[in-house]
Formats: C-alpha cells, structure tokens, sequence
C-alpha cells in the first residue's frame, strides 16, 4: 500500500482532475502522468459500469493518448485498478479522522462513526464508490488490494475501540475482532446506500448505529462473563 501522507498531493490532483470540466484538445496528447490515466478511469466508471469492465483503449482514449503511451505509466490495467484502490486508502483515513474527531467531543462515538462515514460517501468521493462496489470483482490482486484497505481501517479501528473503552473503564473481547465485524458491517450497507436516495440516510444511520453498539455491547459482555482482563 502506497504511503498515506505521501499520496495526498496525488488524490488533490486526481480528484481536481476528475471534478473539473474536460477539455480535449485536437490530437494526441504527447506526454501523460499516472494522474491523467486515473482520471481517465474514474471518468468512464459509474453505478452501471466497474472498473474490471474496462479496457485500456478505452481508458487511453479518454486520456487523448495512444494506446501504447499507456505502458509508460502501468503494466496493465491490473495494475491501473490496484492504484485507483490504494489511492482510496486515503478516503479512508478521512473517515477515521473525522470519527475520531466526533469521538472526542461526542458522547456517541458510534453515531460519530457512522455519521462521518455516510459524509464522505456523499460526498461524491468516486475513489470510496470504487472501493465499496468493487470489492468482489476484478483479479487477484485487485481483490487482495480491496482487502488490503480493509484491513488498514480495521486496525485503526481497533484502537481507537480500545482507547475509548479504556476511558470508559471497560474491555472488549477480541477488539479486532469486533472492529472487522464492524467494518464489514458499514462497508456492506455502505455499498447499498450508494443506490438509496438521501432521504434514506438518517434511518440508515440510526440502524447502522444500533447494529455497532450491539456489536459493541455483544463484545463488552463476552469479556466480563470470560472474566477478561485486557482487551
């Protein structure tokens, strides 16, 4: 996975890139950045359309290049899907960001959570669409990209759990346990409410934040009738 900080300044760049107007100019473009190919990419994508389905002329096309400039930028479009997937790591340290911000000042960080994690997905953030939908599709190493993000917000998930039922003087039973159920959970229903109008989100978010306090308080409880000690 591509370094987190060191990756912003190419998703302000791709999503710049991705919400502005296009203007093609006359001809073929004489050099392209991974950027423009990314863009090119997410352009072509939608609710209707994945991003395995894509072709690399078709995304060279969109990037006025020719197909073989591709190659300078990616092996192939394997690995232009991996990028897009690491890229949305970063809407994902948004979200954890914006959760452990609520979490401080909020006395539901479960409603925190959820709330911050509906935002960014309205936020028209195409990079989180991608991530949601396409979890199940495409190659190996997509696939294996999809659960490497995953597993990134799991574990900071984890410790946030810990560190807010520690200042609450209670464990969890297998903390990172319960932050995979939890994650697994949000992103499920977070690709289905991609579909729903946004009238639906506040009962969704009422439901999703019951589901994770039960979750929490099914884990709480496992722990003191275990006679856990630390989470």
């Amino acid at each position: 996975m591509m370094d987190q900080a060191a990756a912003v300044p190419a998703l302000v760049s791709l999503q710049t890139q991705f919400h502005a107007e296009s203007e093609h100019a006359a001809g073929r473009k004489a050099s392209i950045s991974r950027e423009d190919l990314l863009a090119a990419a997410l352009k072509l994508i939608g609710p209707h359309r994945s991003v395995s389905t894509l072709s690399l002329r078709e995304v060279a096309r969109e990037a006025g290049i020719a197909p073989n400039s591709f190659y300078r930028q990616f092996r192939d479009m394997d690995e232009l899907a991996v990028a897009l997937i690491d890229l949305a790591g970063l809407s994902l340290q948004k979200i954890i960001d914006a959760a452990r911000l609520r979490a401080a000042t909020d006395r539901s960080a479960a409603r925190g959570a959820v709330e911050a994690f509906m935002e960014q997905l309205r936020a028209d953030d195409q990079l989180l669409h991608v991530l949601l939908r396409e979890g199940t599709a495409g190659s190996d190493a997509f696939k294996h990209a999809v659960e490497r993000q995953l597993n990134f917000f799991e574990e900071e998930l984890r410790i946030s759990l810990i560190q807010i039922n520690a200042a609450q003087g209670v464990v969890l039973r297998e903390p990172a346990l319960v932050a995979k159920a939890i994650t697994r959970l949000v992103f499920g229903m977070g690709a289905t409410a991609m579909d729903l109008p946004r009238a639906k989100d506040p009962e969704l978010v009422r439901q999703l934040t019951l589901m994770v306090r039960m979750i929490i308080a099914g884990s709480r409880t496992l722990a003191v009738e275990n006679g856990t000690n630390a989470a």
